[in-house]
């Protein structure tokens, strides 16, 4: 059974993008195990930190290295991914030579009011994940148009077409976290 971690690249309470995250764990295969890991509890990443890095940091690494692989669902700020969520990268490849994400199979997608909105936020996102030699999941791209009235109270998706979308990702996700995770192993 996969252990996929969900990063949400927001910190906003009531993030689109963390709604879209906890359904994806609803639209998950049953062999597969799907946990939020949480982020906002670390301070500005700095190499001051890397001589004695704080716990915080530490229990975030270990979140990353604990799990098969990591679904990230990010809004778009200014044209790229939120600073909170390149803080997080940053304290997870440090200190040099300890990069968390080094072989660890991603997939990328986001959510936004508008039909493209997070596109730029993903290819940015792309960009600093083949830095981290995480390999990252090309297909399906996934630019999920959010539309409150396809998710009811209860937080599940209720439109079926937004569903279809999602559990496409979802089950892209969780093979391409699969197949790697095989790769890897016969390596």
């Amino acid at each position: 059974m996969p252990r996929i971690g969900i990063i949400v690249g927001s910190l906003a309470k009531n993030s689109i993008n963390k709604k879209v995250a906890q359904a994806l764990v609803g639209l998950a295969p049953a062999d597969a195990e799907l946990t939020m890991l949480d982020f906002s509890e670390l301070p500005l990443y700095s190499y001051d930190y890397d001589a004695n890095y704080p716990q915080v940091a530490k229990d975030w690494k270990a979140s990353i290295e604990e799990v098969d692989g990591i679904i990230i669902v990010t809004p778009e700020y200014s044209r790229s991914i939120p600073g909170a969520l390149k803080n997080a990268l940053d304290w997870a490849s440090r200190p040099w030579g300890t990069n968390s994400f080094n072989g660890k199979p991603v997939a990328v997608m986001g959510a936004s009011i508008g039909a493209t909105g997070t596109a730029i936020a993903q290819q940015h996102l792309r960009t600093i994940l083949a830095h981290l030699n995480a390999p990252t999941m090309g297909q399906p791209e996934t630019f999920f148009q959010y539309n409150a009235a396809a998710f009811a109270p209860s937080g599940e998706i209720q439109d079926q077409g937004a569903a279809g979308v999602l559990q496409n990702f979802v089950d892209a996700a969780v093979a391409h976290v699969e197949r790697n995770a095989r790769e890897h192993t016969a390596a």
